[in-house]
């Protein structure tokens, strides 16, 4: 039904407007009206909060990656099966020998001991790197029939991509190549083993701009011994070796001079 018309007296125009909106009424009648708005909100004029961006996953390439397990050498160490320890002269530490070295299980006792390199705590990381050096520099030909056991240790060493612990393992191949003539050309095969994080970390160089490195000392330059290293390689693997190293290193270019 209509509406009543109010009693009082209205104006010509708002007796009009009255009626419109009775019309109106009567058309929408039946019909879900929508309305749209902030549903009793309030505003505000303060500017809301920045949300937070998603982070840029990265790869991870260079990330030091920690071993899932303690090394041989710390374990032989523990139990006391290691036939060494640590001395002191004077102020100096050296690491003295219960046995003489050439009465040494190569084959036994030099993986372990290269195993060892991957060590972060004293005295493991002293005993494993003088232990190794004191090996190499008395095994000679004992040294070649062991260079297929030394590859996981080697291996292990360079994928934890700790640069302390990836240059250490380095001066120790330079070591092992020039210890034996035969070694460089025995060490050939295992490139694809080797030389993957050589390739990753070869051009990882410190940029110190205009000034002075003062650790240039301790050469922990890892880029500059991946180069010495190469070269070594080359040097001693024979007419096979360059070929090999360019296969896994293509930017590798030769600086070794031939006759």
């Amino acid at each position: 039904a209509k509406k009543p018309l109010p009693s009082h007296r209205l104006s010509p125009f708002r007796m009009t407007t009255l009626f419109k909106k009775i019309q109106k009424a009567d058309m929408n009648k039946g019909k879900t009206k929508v309305v749209i708005g902030k549903g009793g909100a309030c505003s505000s004029l303060a500017k809301p909060k920045p949300k937070k961006q998603p982070k840029v996953p990265k790869c991870g390439a260079f990330k030091e990656r920690k071993s899932k397990s303690p090394s041989l050498f710390k374990t032989f160490y523990d139990r006391g099966d290691l036939p060494l320890q640590v001395a002191f002269k004077g102020p100096t530490r050296r690491v003295q020998w219960n046995v003489k070295l050439d009465k040494l299980d190569y084959e036994h006792f030099l993986p372990i001991f290269f195993d060892g390199i991957r060590e972060v705590k004293e005295p493991y990381i002293f005993l494993a790197r003088e232990g190794v050096r004191d090996l190499l520099k008395e095994g000679s030909s004992k040294i070649l029939p062991v260079i297929p056991r030394l590859i996981i240790p080697i291996k292990t060493a360079l994928n934890t991509r700790s640069i302390p612990i990836v240059c250490e393992m380095i001066k120790v191949l330079m070591k092992l190549v020039t210890s034996h003539e035969l070694i460089g050309e025995a060490l050939v095969p295992y490139y694809r083993q080797i030389l993957p994080v050589f390739n990753l970390l070869r051009h990882k160089n410190k940029n110190t701009g205009d000034g002075i490195d003062y650790g240039q000392k301790n050469n922990l330059n890892v880029g500059d011994l991946i180069e010495e290293c190469l070269e070594l390689f080359e040097l001693n693997g024979g007419e096979d070796a360059f070929i090999n190293i360019k296969y896994m290193i293509p930017t590798y270019q030769s600086n070794v001079q031939r006759n």
